[in-house]
């Protein structure tokens, strides 16, 4: 299993954080598209670190448009030697149209011909063959050399989608390299869910599982002490709580036969009662979306036990201490078999 680790948005701290991640043995890192641009820090990266693979999780693909998003990584993956893939997710609707003022329809249909055009767009970089994607939602048929950019040789990055319903996780095993689980997800939904339409989609891309990364930012409750445990208790909780309050991954809880908890977890959203979000995440919810481990030592064999089968990449947001701790943590979940 691979490990990465998050970045962060703050450009003044990005190059000395990227070097941290690669000596703290992170086999990538990612940036995420929160309130702040995801590219920059990126770049930022990809200067001040060696080998470190350097990934977006994730950009907002409906915010921008395939030529766009290929001209920004295929300048940041020539720059680095070819160690950049891209995260692109769909958001949500109100966010497409209200915040980036952009057309909003059929996601699944709409995101596989975005990474379409977008390969389609690095393979006439890369050939010197005619630019001629024509599609329901995108039209790229114009490129002439003026416009082509410089290409070093690098292979074109890689590009996972991010999903959580089985439409959308369906597309992406369909035409990216990967996908990216969403952290608000269970053992359960992974197998019964997640993993089928993964296995749908690779069979009308002719690919197999072993061709498709699955990527997932799991929960972990542990900690160096009990203090630490505690503070990571709290934030987890608090964190299971604001994603049980959106519509959209309803379906995740009525999985488990919590359909309720998300009316009742967005009528406090509604009344601003953000704070009480953590109160309504009970130990066997708990227990379904995160690890949670109070002795440190044994997290890499618990991990491994719960996701070795299902994911391939575990997004790390868990912070064990210091550098040397979590060195020899992220080694051991390498090495500890499943």
């Amino acid at each position: 299993m691979k490990v990465s680790g998050m970045l962060g948005s703050d450009l003044a701290m990005a190059p000395l954080a990227a070097a941290e991640l690669e000596n703290r043995g992170y086999d990538a890192l990612f940036t995420a598209e929160i309130n702040n641009d995801p590219f920059l820090p990126l770049l930022m990266a990809a200067e001040h670190s060696q080998a470190i693979r350097l990934t977006t999780s994730i950009a907002v693909a409906f915010a921008r448009n395939p030529m766009t998003v290929a001209q920004q990584v295929w300048d940041i993956n020539q720059f680095s030697g070819g160690r950049v893939s891209v995260g692109l997710g769909s958001q949500i609707k109100p966010h497409i149209t209200r915040r980036f003022s952009m057309p909003w329809s059929r996601p699944a249909a709409r995101m596989g011909e975005f990474v379409r055009a977008m390969k389609a767009i690095w393979h006439s970089w890369q050939t010197g063959e005619k630019l001629a994607f024509e599609g329901e939602f995108y039209n790229h048929t114009l490129m002439t050399p003026m416009f082509t950019p410089p290409n070093n040789g690098c292979e074109a990055p890689r590009v996972n989608v991010a999903a959580v319903g089985p439409l959308m996780t369906e597309t992406a095993a369909g035409v990216a390299d990967g996908m990216i689980a969403h952290g608000f997800t269970t053992p359960k939904y992974l197998r019964e869910v997640t993993l089928p339409a993964v296995e749908r989609g690779l069979e009308t891309s002719g690919r197999e599982r072993s061709d498709f990364e699955i990527n997932c930012p799991a929960m972990v409750v542990c900690g160096t002490d009990e203090a630490s445990f505690k503070q990571n208790l709290q934030a987890v909780k608090a964190q299971l709580g604001f994603y049980a309050s959106t519509p959209a991954y309803r379906p995740v809880l009525e999985l488990h036969g919590w359909g309720d908890l998300q009316t009742e977890a967005n009528a406090l959203t509604r009344q601003g009662r953000w704070d009480e979000l953590g109160n309504l995440i009970d130990g066997d919810i708990l227990d379904n979306f995160a690890l949670v481990c109070e002795d440190l030592a044994q997290m890499p064999t618990a991990f491994k036990s719960r996701f070795g089968t299902l994911i391939d990449n575990w997004q790390c947001t868990f912070e064990s201490g210091d550098a040397e701790t979590q060195r020899q943590l992220l080694t051991a979940i390498r090495n500890t078999e499943n």
